[in-house]
């Protein structure tokens, strides 16, 4: 059974910073490309980064520049490093596993508020 389980969500102030992680089981992370993405309240989720099989990683940009994707292979989690957090970053963050199996994890709740 594959499962997604991340973490590390909270309430931040402004100009704070949060590290999320998405530990996997079931699947070997580096078999997948990986997203994460955000749904603020009312409206779409959507797509905030991205991490290739080669590493390679993307980002969308509203958060070029303060988020940053990485991952550590011997604990089969990948991690989304939230830096200069702003009000409206404030969403429940997913990850999301893109290629070649969809799957998705349960979300964590980031609020930036002061």
């Amino acid at each position: 059974q594959v499962q997604l389980v991340e973490s590390g969500g909270g309430l931040v102030q402004p100009g704070g910073s949060l590290r999320l992680s998405c530990a996997a089981s079931g699947i070997d992370f580096q078999l997948y490309n990986m997203g994460w993405y955000r749904q603020a309240p009312g409206k779409e989720r959507e797509l905030v980064a991205t991490m290739t099989v080669g590493g390679e990683t993307d980002y969308v940009p509203p958060v070029k520049g303060r988020f940053t994707v990485s991952e550590d292979n011997a604990k089969n989690t990948v991690y989304l490093q939230m830096n200069s957090l702003r009000p409206e970053d404030t969403a429940v963050y997913y990850c999301k596993t893109e290629w070649p199996l969809q799957f998705w994890g349960q979300g964590t709740q980031v609020t930036v508020s002061s």
